[in-house]
């Protein structure tokens, strides 16, 4: 919307009439105002959650010490998905393929959480959503991201080259010289199923190449591919919100690194230098990347232990799915197991106690467990470490993590 003010104040006369053109500013802008969105309008979403009761009970772990929290308003997604849909519908280019999908990212999964957590507090039901709902939606996320990677003519992937061009110049002392200089020039747009391998220079992976090179099947098998992803990241998220702030945190640096990919991606002169897919237009995923982290860093005001406000569903599923959706749009979600390594941890501990349990259960009458409890942030608990010991040091992991992911960039 201002977005679209700036483009017509580029003809006037008015001071400051440019800043619209530069993303920095744009994206500048959006992290203040969803960080002042969070903060000030945070505290009175929390009182009308009070006022009418939505509230969720921790379950209790039985450790000595530990915290009770009862009646805690949960929900708390809201704020989050509020504090990043305004500052990108103010100042993002909304004609842009890469930021509809990521507003329809939002807003889809926002609706699910969302239902999953009035079933829980309204219909009284723990259980919420049933499962197979859930992943009905995500499955029609992946069939929507997925479709309009494959159909949009907005969404492409441009290969470089290196041009040397010749101009003359007049020095000091009035004579003239020949100037040489290597320029990078893009040569071809083009649609195709590839994606960043990590770690190997100048090499893509094509999906299509996987079952037989058929372009049609190609990009039926990338549906299937996005569908997968963005089910596993957000059902990964979602496992991870156990404690206060640590969902929260543990996303604040995988957001950054998100957004730093997807602002070099999207540049033609660095996406050379580092030797990453040039992706036109991606660069202002930016914009949506810094009102996603100031939502976030915001929320953590009230989350953080003793959490005032839980996030819920509402908040956990979309976080996972945003953070999925952005990396397939930037070509770099095979990047996602190693940058979001936690969330594929607490994943796996739940299913592999699952599978132990049942296992033993067949094999010798009486289910035996691998962790004390799972996901495995209460397995440490139950070995008596106190939530914000282990929400920090997950967060530290997230930041080692993230900053290994950006190391891949060079290690090549």
């Amino acid at each position: 919307m201002l977005y679209e003010l700036f483009s017509y104040l580029k003809n006037t006369d008015l001071p400051g009439k440019d800043l619209g053109n530069f993303l920095s500013f744009r994206a500048g802008a959006a992290i203040i105002l969803s960080l002042l969105i969070t903060i000030f309008f945070g505290k009175y979403v929390i009182r009308m959650l009070r006022r009418k009761q939505i509230g969720e009970d921790i379950r209790d772990l039985g450790l000595e010490g530990q915290l009770q929290k009862k009646g805690t308003p949960t929900m708390g997604g809201i704020i989050i998905i509020m504090a990043v849909l305004i500052p990108v519908l103010l100042f993002s280019d909304l004609s842009n393929v890469y930021i509809q999908l990521m507003l329809i990212t939002t807003v889809w999964l926002g609706f699910i959480g969302g239902l999953d957590d009035y079933i829980k507090v309204f219909r009284h039901k723990k259980e919420g959503l049933n499962g197979r709902f859930k992943v009905f939606g995500q499955v029609g996320l992946g069939i929507i991201v997925g479709t309009t990677m494959w159909l949009s003519s907005d969404i492409v992937i441009q290969e470089k080259e290196w041009t040397t061009t010749t101009y003359e110049v007049v020095d000091e002392n009035g004579k003239t010289k020949t100037v040489k200089e290597k320029v990078v020039v893009e040569k071809e747009v083009k649609k195709a199923t590839e994606t960043s391998i990590p770690f190997l220079k100048d090499t893509t992976l094509d999906y299509k190449d996987l079952i037989g090179g058929n372009d049609t099947v190609g990009w039926l098998f990338y549906i299937l591919v996005a569908i997968f992803i963005i089910t596993a990241v957000s059902n990964g998220a979602n496992l991870t919100d156990g404690l206060d702030g640590l969902l929260t945190g543990v996303s604040i640096p995988i957001v950054m690194v998100l957004g730093v990919l997807a602002y070099l991606s999207g540049h033609i002169i660095y996406s050379d230098y580092l030797n990453i897919m040039y992706i036109p237009d991606s660069a202002e995923l930016i914009v949506f990347a810094t009102a996603f982290v100031g939502a976030l860093v915001g929320f953590l005001w009230y989350n953080s232990f003793p959490a005032q406000i839980f996030m819920g569903d509402t908040g956990s599923l979309t976080i996972g799915g945003i953070i999925a959706v952005f990396a397939l749009c930037i070509r770099k979600e095979l990047l996602l197991p190693l940058l979001c390594g936690v969330f594929l941890v607490e994943a796996l501990s739940v299913i592999i106690q699952t599978t132990y349990f049942k296992y033993t259960k067949r094999k010798y009458g009486e289910g035996r467990r691998i962790f004390l409890m799972s996901p495995i942030h209460h397995h440490y608990q139950k070995k008596g470490l106190f939530e914000t010991k282990i929400m920090m040091r997950f967060f530290i992991i997230s930041l080692l993590l993230s900053a290994l992911t950006l190391v891949t960039l060079k290690i090549q």
